[in-house]
C-alpha cells in the first residue's frame, strides 16, 4: 500500500505552513489562506483549515541508513521527544524498525522510521528530499476489527501486525493504518497526547489500483 494523497486539518493553519516552509524547507504548493500542501516525496500532503482542534499521528519513511542524519538534521532544527532521558530512538523489533518522533507545527505527533526490510539505503546526505514519503496515518477507532475487516474488503489491504482489540496495523510496509482502539489505547505514544478519532482524506493506492477515501466520525468512506 502507498499512500499518495494525504489531507489532514489544522486549525493553526499560519503555523503549519511555517513548520513545513521554514523549519523543514519544503516549498508549498497551492498556498492559500486556508490550505497549503507539500510534496514528501511520493506523498502530497496537505493541510485544510478548520476551527476544531484535530489532533494526528503521521510517520515519514527514511531511507534505511540514513537514521543517525536524520536525527542529526532534526535537532539542527526542533526539539526531537525524548522516550526517556538521553533516548530518543524507539526500536520496534517485531517491526524491523526505528523510529524518531517530533511535534510539527499544530502539536501533532510525527515522526520518522527507517524499516531494515525495505532495503532503501541511499547515498545521498540527508536533507528534505530524504523524506520518501508519508508511511503511516492514525485511524483511531473503537472498533478494530471491524475496521479492519472493511479495510481488506474494501481496499484489499491486508492486517499487518499488531492485534484486533487494542492496536492493529493494516496495509504493508510501504504503507500503513494505525488502528488503535482509542477506548483502551488512549495516548500517542511517546506522548501523553490523547488519541482521538481526528477526520483526514487520502488517496491510496494498492495493488495497482487506486482509492480515494474519507475517514470521519470513525466511519471510513470508499469515494473511488
Amino acid at each position: 500500500m502507498h499512500i499518495k494523497e494525504l489531507t489532514l486539518y489544522t486549525e493553526k493553519i499560519d503555523a503549519e505552513k511555517a513548520f513545513y516552509s521554514k523549519t523543514l524547507g519544503f516549498d508549498l504548493l497551492g498556498n492559500s489562506t486556508d490550505h497549503f500542501s507539500v510534496q514528501i516525496g511520493n506523498t502530497t500532503l496537505r493541510f485544510q483549515k478548520t476551527d476544531i482542534p484535530y489532533r494526528y499521528h503521521y510517520c515519514f519513511l527514511i531511507p534505511a541508513n540514513r537514521l543517525q542524519q536524520g536525527i542529526g538534521w532534526l535537532k539542527k532544527r526542533l526539539l526531537v521527544i525524548e522516550i526517556e532521558p538521553g533516548r530518543v530512538i524507539q526500536r520496534f523489533e517485531t517491526w524491523n524498525a526505528d523510529s524518531v518522533y517530533f511535534y510539527d507545527g499544530t502539536g501533532n505527533i510525527a515522526e520518522f522510521i527507517v524499516r531494515y526490510d525495505l532495503q532503501n539505503e541511499s547515498p545521498a546526505e540527508f536533507d528534505n528530499r530524504s523524506l520518501l514519503c508519508v508511511n503511516e496515518i492514525g485511524m483511531p477507532t473503537r472498533n478494530v476489527q471491524a475496521l479492519n475487516a472493511q479495510l481488506e474488503r474494501e481496499l484489499h489491504t491486508p492486517f499487518w501486525k499488531g492485534d484486533l482489540e487494542r492496536f492493529g496495523t493494516n496495509g504493508s510496509q510501504n504503507g500503513l493504518f494505525l488502528l488503535p482502539n482509542y477506548e483502551i489505547k488512549t495516548e500517542w505514544f511517546p506522548t501523553d497526547l490523547k488519541i482521538t478519532a481526528a477526520p483526514f482524506e487520502a488517496i491510496i493506492e494498492q495493488d495497482g489500483r487506486t482509492y480515494r477515501i474519507d475517514y470521519r466520525d470513525e466511519v471510513l468512506r470508499v469515494l473511488s
